[in-house]
């Protein structure tokens, strides 16, 4: 009887342990999904502003372009950016 008890116990310790293992994993996975949507939104925010800064390093560096050509050559910086 007492080897039935203790058995009794040591399930009823393993089921009680099983739920909250399984409420931990839904409750991990939900928080996990949730940091990589986080993630993706960052990543794409980044890549955005990345974007953002790159054309307008580019507009700066034709500008930049033209000033330098205008003054080496005489000419207006229209006439250099038409060059």
């Amino acid at each position: 009887m007492r080897k039935f008890v203790i058995a009794a116990a040591a399930a009823g310790a393993a089921l009680t342990l099983a739920a909250c293992s399984e409420g931990t994993q839904e409750t991990t996975e939900a928080a996990a999904d949730s940091a990589m949507a986080d993630a993706e939104a960052n990543v794409e925010a980044a890549g955005e502003t990345v974007e953002g800064a790159a054309a307008d390093v580019a507009v700066a560096t034709d500008e930049t372009a033209a000033d330098a050509e205008s003054a080496m050559q005489n000419e207006t910086e229209e006439e250099a950016q038409a060059d």
